[in-house]
């Protein structure tokens, strides 16, 4: 029995250990053309009222409650959620102009985490938009650390779900 604990110890002080060497931080960057004006897209992302309608983790946690608070479109505009598949957090809208839409991102479950989600906008062809979809953050010691590798590849294929979202919700419903 003794050994088994040893062996035990000796593995979770080598995990620990091991965090100490992986990525502290992320970044996940997507892009995506869609045939809408700039004032459209922006329109989609900056008002958090169509959050839930491209918003691919929404989809994920039928169960997370939704609350949105502060004016569309300026500075303190927020989504909240809390859920049991997508945790708690909150996305509070930090700024934004012609081609840039700046949010803080805050998780308070699973773990506590703070990321940038920030988005670039540029004219594409005649009447189109090419969005960049950026979040970068901390990953917390020791227990991010170690899903950080995991969860980089799982936001990845979010990120290209939420813009292909975002680009059939802005070419097929006019902006507000």
């Amino acid at each position: 029995m003794i050994i088994v604990l040893y062996i035990f110890g000796a593995l979770i002080i080598g995990l620990l250990v091991g965090a100490i060497w992986m990525p502290k931080t992320f970044h996940i960057e997507k892009k995506i053309v869609i045939e809408q004006p700039s004032a459209t897209v922006i329109d989609h992302v900056a008002n958090l009222n169509y959050y839930s309608k491209w918003n691919p983790w929404q989809q994920v946690d039928k169960q997370a409650v939704m609350t949105i608070t502060g004016t569309p479109k300026t500075a303190g505009h927020k989504y909240e959620w809390k859920g049991p598949k997508v945790g708690q957090g909150h996305l509070t809208l930090l700024d934004l102009d012609n081609h840039h839409v700046h949010f803080s991102l805050q998780f308070i479950k699973p773990f506590k985490s703070t990321a940038k989600d920030n988005w670039h906008f540029e004219p594409w062809g005649e009447n189109g938009t090419r969005v960049t979809w950026e979040n970068s953050g901390n990953l917390p010691w020791p227990i991010a650390r170690l899903v950080g590798p995991m969860m980089t590849k799982g936001l990845n294929k979010q990120f290209e779900k939420g813009l292909a979202n975002l680009k059939s919700l802005c070419e097929n419903t006019p902006a507000s």
